[in-house]
């Protein structure tokens, strides 16, 4: 496919750029192309004329999103209403991404797609705000939601990633606390490029939920982040609450992939997920 790609540079992105070899994507980077500017967005679409328009571009600092809300719609509502508009209007499929904090985390067991949002930070309301645009103007766009999201290419908002810093601290010899009881999906990014890619082959749009199997803490996350990386350290479970945060996190934000599983797809469990990054990154 001809595919037009917005934010190749990310972990989700570059991992397209890295996996989809068999298309033919146009990556238009930041200092070429500024989200924000909806002209120069539809006249990227326009001049690209593909058949697929991919955004993975989000402002995804939850706490500063509390200060400075208008950034973060921006860039994660108002900048994907103008890409999927200029997608319909190129006769283009769109698909944009989204988050597990479009949910509370009140239900106590992973979220489906058929489950009711009910975001409680400005970066989960931003989010949402997008996927409804995005429905409004397009009923076949492809609408992924993800959770915990790493990828072997740093986080341009972080500098690293979750497990990185673990690994790092513990091998330098540091105390590490890991909060024990919030439980999320965290997902590889190159499984979700692979998924995308092969969800695309199915005539589905819509909220689909797409992460690695199983629901963990991110205390167990970084227990076997270790174990797999054979650094031997302990680590120290803490609570949520004692947890310095601006924005309010959902206690309980693991997604179930049944849209997925409906369509005879399937995702790599979380494990699976640690070993392919620490794999794929001593690789790059």
């Amino acid at each position: 496919m001809r595919v037009l790609l917005f934010g190749g540079s990310g972990q989700l992105g570059s991992d397209i750029l890295r996996l989809w070899r068999d298309d033919q994507i146009v990556a238009p980077s930041s200092a070429e192309l500024n989200i924000e500017n909806h002209g120069a967005v539809r006249a990227a679409v326009l001049r690209a004329s593909p058949e697929l328009v991919v955004n993975c571009t989000a402002y995804n600092k939850v706490d500063a999103a509390e200060t400075e809300p208008e950034r973060a719609f921006a860039v994660n509502t108002f900048a994907v209403e103008a890409m999927t508009q200029a997608a319909e209007d190129a006769n283009a499929r769109f698909v944009t991404f989204s988050s597990d904090y479009v949910f509370d985390g009140e239900k106590g067991e992973p979220y489906a797609e058929s489950d009711r949002p009910n975001p409680q930070t400005v970066y989960g309301v931003s989010k949402l705000a997008g996927e409804l645009l995005v429905e409004r103007h397009d009923s076949n766009a492809l609408i992924v939601r993800v959770c915990g999201l790493y990828g072997t290419r740093t986080s341009t908002s972080k500098g690293y990633t979750f497990i990185d810093r673990i690994i790092a601290r513990a091998r330098a010899g540091e105390h590490v606390d890991v909060v024990s009881d919030q439980i999320v999906s965290p997902t590889y990014a190159a499984h979700v490029a692979l998924a995308v890619r092969s969800l695309l082959d199915r005539a589905i749009g819509g909220v689909v939920h797409m992460v690695n199997e199983g629901a963990v803490s991110w205390y167990d996350f970084a227990i076997e982040a270790l174990r797999a990386a054979a650094v031997d350290a302990s680590i120290e479970p803490v609570s949520y609450a004692s947890w310095p945060a601006t924005a309010k996190r959902p206690r309980f934000s693991a997604l179930r992939n049944a849209r997925l599983g409906a369509a005879g797809l399937s995702m790599p469990d979380w494990r699976t997920g640690i070993a392919d990054y620490l794999r794929d990154k001593g690789a790059s």
